[in-house]
Formats: C-alpha cells, sequence, structure tokens
C-alpha cells in the first residue's frame, strides 16, 4: 500500500488533499508514524519502506516475486464515491516498486479503482510501461481476466491469475466488462466458479508449471476464515492451482498446506501507513511476514515455506526482535493448527510451516 502516507515521503509526493471522514490530508498518516516512532526526514530513498527485505528478498533467492498492489498509480483527482478511504501514489514515484523487482502485481483488489476508472487506466498503463505484470484487473473482461507468465527458468513457467471477492470491499460496480475497465471479479464463491476458474487452468497450463491464484477476499481483522473460503481455497486445489496466495487482513491468517499444496489465507500487509492508527492493538499489525515458498515444479507440491518476521517502524521494515517473533510464531502455530499445519522457529529467526 505505496499511497497516501507512504506516497507523502518519497521524492514525488502526489496531491495529499484526502476525503476521509477522519483526516483531510495525507501527510497526516506521517505524522502520526513520527509520533510513534521518531521523525522521518524525507523525502526518503525509494528503496526506504522496504528497509531490510530488499536484503531479506536477495537472500531467498526467488524466481519470481508477486505483490498484491493495493493502490491506485494516478495523478487522477476523482476520488471514488461512496469509498471511506482512497489510496493514491504519484507515477513519478514508481521506482519504489521498482526497488524490489516485483515480476507480477496483483490488481484485483478494493483500492486499485480509487480514483475511478481513469485513474485505473493510468495505472495500468504506467505498470506496464515499466514491466511489471498487472494481474486482475484490465481495460476489459477479457484483459482483466489474462494471467501473467513468467519465465522461471529451465523451461519452466510460473502462471499467475488474480480474482478479487466482494467480502473484501470491491464493489460489484468495479468489476471489468466486456467495454469496460475493472477487476476481475468473482461472481461468488460456490462449485460452479471454481469448475469456471478449473476450465480456465485447464487451457492454460503446461508440464513443469507453477500455478498461482491469487485472490482479494475477507475481511481485515480476525483471525477466523470464512467456511465458504475455505471450501473454494480447496476446490482451486483440485482444480490445479499449486498456490493460493490470499490477501486483504491486515495481519497474517492462517496458513494451510492442503494436499501438499500452499494455502495463505490472509497474507496481511508489508509497507502501508499504518503506523500510529489505533483499535486493533491486539493483531500486532506493525509486524510482517515476507513469505518465501519452494515448490517442486514437476508436482507443483510445497517443498518448504520460509517466512521473514519483520516490523515496520517509521514507515520502514525493520528486523522483528526475537520476542515478537517468537509471538508471531504463537499466534500463526495456534491459528494454523485448525488446518493440521504447524510453524516452527528456526535458529536464524526464519519461520518455517509444514504439516502437522
Amino acid at each position: 500500500m505505496t499511497g497516501r502516507g507512504v506516497d507523502q515521503i518519497l521524492p514525488h509526493p502526489g496531491d495529499p488533499r484526502l476525503e476521509e471522514g477522519y483526516l483531510r490530508d495525507a501527510r497526516d498518516y506521517v505524522r502520526a508514524a513520527e509520533q510513534v516512532n521518531g521523525p522521518i526526514a524525507h523525502p526518503v530513498a525509494f528503496t526506504w519502506p522496504w528497509g531490510c527485505a530488499l536484503r531479506a528478498m536477495d537472500d531467498a533467492g526467488s524466481d519470481v516475486r508477486v505483490i498484491n498492489l493495493e493502490t491506485s498509480v494516478t495523478q487522477s483527482d476523482i476520488f471514488a464515491p461512496g469509498k471511506a478511504v482512497h489510496y493514491r501514489m504519484n507515477p513519478n514515484n514508481l521506482p519504489v516498486l521498482l526497488a524490489a523487482r516485483p515480476d507480477v502485481c496483483m490488481l484485483a483488489n478494493n483500492h486499485v479503482l480509487d480514483f475511478g476508472r481513469p485513474g485505473l487506466t493510468d495505472t495500468l498503463d504506467v505498470l506496464s510501461v515499466a514491466g511489471l505484470g498487472p494481474v486482475g484487473a484490465g481495460r476489459d473482461a477479457a484483459e482483466a481476466a489474462q494471467p501473467v507468465t513468467v519465465d522461471a527458468g529451465d523451461g519452466g513457467r510460473v502462471v499467475v491469475l488474480g480474482w478479487a471477492a466482494t467480502s473484501s470491499g470491491v464493489p460489484s460496480s468495479w468489476a471489468a466488462g466486456p467495454d469496460r475497465p475493472g477487476v476481475n471479479l468473482l461472481p461468488d464463491l460456490s462449485d460452479a466458479t471454481a469448475d469456471m476458474i478449473a476450465e480456465q487452468l485447464a487451457r492454460l497450463r503446461r508440464r513443469g508449471d507453477v500455478v498461482i491464484v491469487s485472490v482479494h477476499w475477507g475481511s481485515n481483522w480476525g483471525y477466523g476464515v470464512a467456511r465458504e473460503q475455505i471450501r473454494f481455497a480447496h476446490r482451486l486445489v483440485d482444480a490445479g492451482a499449486d498456490i493460493v496466495h490470499g490477501h486483504s487482513s491486515h495481519h497474517p491468517r492462517p496458513v494451510e498446506i492442503h494436499k501438499g499444496k500452499l494455502i495463505l489465507y490472509g497474507c496481511g500487509d508489508f509497507i502501508d501507513d499504518y503506523e500510529g492508527i489505533g483499535g486493533y492493538e491486539e493483531y500486532r499489525d506493525d509486524l510482517r511476514l515476507l513469505y518465501v515458498a519452494s515448490v517442486e515444479p514437476e508436482t507443483g507440491r510445497l517443498a518448504s515455506l520460509r517466512m521473514t518476521p519483520l516490523q515496520a517502524r517509521r514507515m520502514r521494515l525493520h528486523h522483528a526482535s526475537h520476542p515478537d517473533t517468537e509471538w508471531t510464531r504463537d499466534v500463526l502455530d495456534r491459528i494454523s493448527r485448525r488446518f493440521a499445519t504447524r510453524v516452527d522457529l528456526e535458529a536464524d529467526g526464519t519461520l518455517v510451516a509444514a504439516a502437522a
């Protein structure tokens, strides 16, 4: 979520005006963060928000990097009506994304049209020119449904498809149409919808592919997972998904290894401007996770899931302390046990998930 307050500390801050119930200036989010953790000498470098996560990603040696980009990249001033919060990043601040070298930017979420369809079109144009692989939204329904395919070396491919569910706050009016820009919106989480996705995966998949289905769903807070989400995630795995990449919650939700395949029900936030915002302290949303999944290319089965605990301070990611790492492990292990998955803490401070 590199818009709003994060956008204001970058070298090219956009218009700070907001239309929120309590705050009317994005710089107020910067001031709130400074009140909690100290001053931020902005403008900061484009690498600043990622902090030590950049080194952690490089050390992981990943073939493909996937992010959920939950902001509109635009200078449009057309605020989407009926929304309490709007995220916008100045296109001139795009190097903040380039710093992390993502291969795929998932856009099917509840903020990518915060500045209307013009804002979405701007976002698509900016990302496409930069080669950042937008998925889950498009200039029409056909483009929104198109996967992004990334060469993973040795002839292997990673195929990423993106959808959003209305449970995450995506208005039904945001759905892409035959001649209308929008997001790739799921009609529901029924078996019939899962069958539709299964047909698409069958057409796309080639031998040796790793298929990621990225889904924006569920509420912002709480550790529970709706029964229909669990069933739908299982159906996606049965349909051929090797990884279900779920997001929307502001903190991590359970991890499941279902039939050897990885399901992340909610990855939590990574970069945002939430420091200093109270009300949900019990969930410790200042603690973040970097997920590194290794998959067997011939079977799609999970070989390992390693998670690096981080903490946001002064809108920058730092390695979490040992007590905070233990707290994260304890919570993630407890909430994942329901899904027959355990989470262990290794000597280097990395969390590792495995079937219980």
